[in-house]
């Protein structure tokens, strides 16, 4: 007899959902359009920037409590370029898996913490992702004594990692291509799974390669009894992280980044800031708000990149800041113009 056409629409459904792709994270509901942020915080006061629970270089507070970090920096840059001051900052602590909830109900304006940009988040989440600011890729740290030389070496072994995150997929996923098996010990926060590695309850921690440095460093005690694999499993490009429906935020955001990248390629710091603003570089002349009116295209004022290259610095200020004193080379996250990747679009 034939099938009813409700029973077969409702299989067919069924048969589509079994076969769509999977990606990484829960997977959130896009939220409505987004009001205008740029004004919401302006009356606010304070920019709502989400960060990680802790993680050195990037971001976690000093010994006062204050934060500190390349990701943090995004964060006084886009107060520097809102209100003309860098630490009109609240800083509020995220994990995998609360992060973009806090974003999607308003809880943060923009989310800073490490987030790789995917196709399934990009176009699942209800998310904008704005301009990539670090480069990375998921690595292995082991203890030297395991004799582990390559991630091949791993099989059957034990794995701290953290839940809803891209790089517990990319774990799963490298592990069933290569028919190797392993037991994952998932601890929600980066930095309690690093000190459950710490303490021997798993034979290795997979996370980006920069984050494995920045903790071997500077959180893992006996550091030379570890070594981070050369393996890398996955391509990691961080970019901060804003709400569908507020375009104007969305660049607002991508351009603080970019001034900084830009600021770096002109020679810009924050130490000569103010004397580059009688340069004859035009592009120079634009970025500090000497020329054009850039600042007002954005709803801010014309010294907003300015305000951001004097009280933040430019991006090699920053990542010297935080990252070289962890010993981590910027390889990939050079200028292109010395052979990275980094690039920001013309000024003009």
């Amino acid at each position: 007899m034939p099938i009813p056409r409700p029973l077969l629409l409702s299989c067919l459904a069924l048969a589509l959902a079994a076969g769509a792709p999977r990606t990484s994270g829960a997977q959130t509901p896009p939220a409505p359009p987004a009001a205008n942020t740029l004004a919401v915080v302006q009356a606010r006061g304070v920019l709502n920037c989400g960060v990680n629970t802790g993680i050195p270089g990037f971001a976690a507070p000093d010994s006062a409590g204050v934060y500190r970090g390349l990701d943090v920096d995004i964060c006084r840059a886009l107060a520097a370029a809102i209100f003309g001051d860098a630490s009109k900052v609240s800083y509020r602590p995220v994990t995998g898996q609360t992060r973009f909830p806090a974003l999607q109900s308003g809880e943060i304006d923009v989310l800073t913490m490490e987030v790789t940009w995917t196709f399934g988040r990009d176009a699942g989440l209800g998310v904008n992702y704005t301009a990539i600011n670090y480069y990375d890729g998921q690595g292995f740290m082991v203890r030297r004594s395991s004799g582990a030389r390559s991630v091949r070496d791993l099989d059957g072994a034990s794995i701290c990692v953290s839940p809803g995150s891209a790089t517990e997929l990319n774990l799963a996923d490298y592990f069933r291509q290569h028919r190797m098996r392993f037991t994952p010990v998932v601890i929600e926060r980066g930095d309690d799974a690093a000190q459950a590695y710490a303490t021997g309850r798993c034979d290795a921690l997979t996370s980006d390669r920069g984050l494995l440095g920045a903790r071997l460093r500077a959180g893992i005690p006996d550091p030379g009894e570890h070594v981070i694999l050369p393996d890398i499993i996955s391509k990691e490009p961080y970019s901060p992280v804003v709400r569908h429906g507020d375009d104007r935020w969305g660049d607002i955001v991508r351009w603080a980044i970019w001034a900084m990248v830009e600021a770096e390629e002109y020679g810009v710091t924050s130490a000569n800031a103010e004397a580059m603003r009688a340069s004859d570089n035009p592009t120079v002349q634009r970025l500090l708000g000497v020329a054009g009116d850039f600042g007002p295209m954005l709803g801010l004022r014309p010294s907003w990149a300015f305000d951001i290259i004097r009280q933040v610095g430019n991006y090699a200020e920053s990542y010297d800041r935080h990252l070289t004193p962890l010993g981590l080379e910027r390889g990939a996250n050079r200028l292109w113009r010395d052979g990275g990747l980094l690039y920001a679009p013309p000024m003009r």
